[in-house]
């Protein structure tokens, strides 16, 4: 089923060996024989099935990140990806993510918008120590990456919202317990997202498989499912099944989709093997038949009408009031990037206010739950004290980066400090800006900042100036999420060098500011401005 020769050679090294068995091989040999040791099959491949990729070699310029060969690319150490299924931690738990990142990966960790924590500079020497700790207190790096179930993505205050009518944290622990290093689920043709939240603070229309909350008109309060979402260098978003899934049945019809895949979905090309094309190609209708065949749920599934979505996804920034009578505290460290240190401040917070609980999001944010409301004030200083802001400024609320070309093999440009300095410029030169404009900064085409969904989207490349080839960014303006779901907008020609930046996002900003309508956004600004005004 689905087309799937001749193999390609990622195709081929699953079939040689299931890449779950390689933790074997890193505890036994590749621990003890160090860097050189390790079976390049392994080391490019089967890692990834254990949250490893190697890194990027220092001092490698981004225009030759398509040039050069995968072993002069490598560096000796690695990123490593920790599930956080949820995005849902205890103190506990922060403070071994905070000490591993101490001890062996000197001082990094960054948080991605898909709610884990990622750390440089791993040596494989110690990898299998680091499990050892992260397993100890509830997590791992199980099938972080590779084409397989990656982590789950849940609303960062499921169980305290005064919104939330299902909370589906039980749900998405049982996926992960029950499928997560699941042997028949380990071969996928591609890498598989999922998002599960009754609120929509998740970018449920870029995930393969979402759930969304919605109310049945006779059944009541449940989901709505939508398939097939990816964005990369062929951007599409998921589309709505239309039916309606309870809670009890939330698992068995993530199975029987994740299934489809596996069975169905194209593994000769990898370009076109995300679950995205299949759905396209079948349509809505041919996918929901297949899911409620014999072969998967062997049972009809309510239909669903579309349920009304507000306007922008939530980011939870700022205080806001739990259904217990608590509160939860949003702050935003920049562009994601925080550091061992910084963690191990922010459980010493939680502890002080007798918080248990501290959350990671979507949007590369951190959250403190279960703080009294006599406390909060005092809260919010502390938070601020260590770098972590409740109140930021629209600019550093809405900017993301992916890793960039420091770390990761496929970047052609700086992402991560070029973006905290425009989010320091942006705050000097614009501080009247009064509404949030979503800034994400990506290394290269692929994608991981979600670069076609903001407000400005600057997707990284080497562009001319003067004759020369400098860092730049091609700009999509005008992309979002829920109501205002839509792809970037590419003004022709429009590029910027990387050492422009600011000027050009002042520029567009200050435009915005002075032609839009009341309580009009950048977004829809942008969809009916002339090209000009854009450049």
């Amino acid at each position: 089923m689905g087309h799937r020769e001749p193999l390609n050679k990622n195709e081929q090294s699953k079939k040689d060996d299931n890449p779950l068995n390689v933790r074997q091989r890193i505890e036994g040999i590749y621990a003890h024989g160090g860097f050189d040791s390790i079976d390049p099959a392994d080391l490019r491949g089967r890692f990834r099935w254990w949250g490893l990729y190697t890194q990027r070699r220092p001092g490698i310029e981004g225009g030759k990140t398509a040039i050069l060969e995968d072993e002069e690319l490598d560096d000796r150490y690695f990123m490593m990806r920790v599930r956080m299924d949820g995005g849902q931690l205890t103190r506990e738990q922060l403070r071994t993510v905070a000490g591993i990142s101490k001890e062996f990966a000197r001082d990094t960790a960054d948080v991605t918008d898909r709610e884990n924590v990622q750390y440089h500079w791993i040596r494989i020497e110690d990898v299998p120590e680091i499990w050892r700790r992260l397993e100890a207190v509830g997590l791992d790096t199980q099938e972080a990456c590779g084409d397989c179930p990656r982590v789950v993505l849940g609303s960062p205050v499921a169980g305290v919202s005064e919104d939330e009518v299902i909370d589906p944290t039980p749900q998405i622990k049982e996926i992960h317990d029950r499928f997560v290093g699941d042997r028949s689920l380990s071969n996928l043709p591609r890498k598989y997202k999922t998002s599960i939240s009754w609120l929509p603070d998740s970018p449920y229309e870029t995930n393969d498989f979402s759930l969304i909350g919605a109310h049945h008109p006779e059944l009541g309060p449940g989901f709505d499912l939508w398939v097939g979402g990816g964005l990369s260098t062929n951007p599409m978003f998921a589309q709505r099944l239309g039916v309606w899934v309870s809670q009890d049945d939330l698992v068995e019809v993530w199975h029987g989709v994740t299934q489809i895949f596996r069975d169905w979905g194209y593994r000769r090309l990898r370009t076109r093997a995300r679950l995205k094309f299949l759905v396209k190609d079948w349509g809505a209708e041919k996918f929901r038949e297949v899911l409620e065949s014999e072969a998967y749920l062997g049972r009809k599934l309510p239909d669903l009408e579309a349920p009304p979505v507000p306007e922008k996804l939530i980011d939870h920034i700022g205080v806001h009031r739990q259904s217990d009578g608590n509160y939860y505290i949003g702050v935003a460290p920049v562009v994601g990037r925080v550091s061992g240190a910084m963690l191990d401040q922010l459980a010493d917070v939680a502890e002080k206010y007798g918080s248990d609980r501290v959350r990671t999001t979507p949007l590369q944010k951190l959250l403190l739950l279960d703080v009294p409301g006599d406390r909060v004030d005092e809260a919010v200083e502390d938070l601020r004290a260590i770098g972590l802001e409740a109140e930021p400024s629209p600019w550093r609320r809405a900017t993301m980066a992916c890793t960039g070309i420091q770390f990761c093999k496929l970047a052609i440009v700086d992402t991560k400090d070029r973006a905290r300095d425009l989010v320091a410029e942006l705050e000097k030169r614009v501080p009247e800006l009064d509404v949030p404009i979503s800034v994400h900064v990506n290394g290269c085409p692929n994608a991981c900042a979600r670069t076609q969904t903001a407000d400005i989207g600057l997707k990284g490349q080497l562009v001319t100036v003067d004759g020369q080839q400098v860092e730049g960014f091609q700009v999509h303006l005008g992309g979002g999420h829920a109501g205002s779901a839509s792809l970037g907008r590419k003004a022709r020609g429009l590029k910027v060098a990387s050492t422009d930046l600011g000027d050009y996002v002042e520029r567009v900003t200050r435009r915005y500011l002075a032609g839009r309508s009341a309580g009009e956004s950048f977004a829809k600004w942008v969809h009916r401005a002339d090209e000009e005004e854009l450049k």
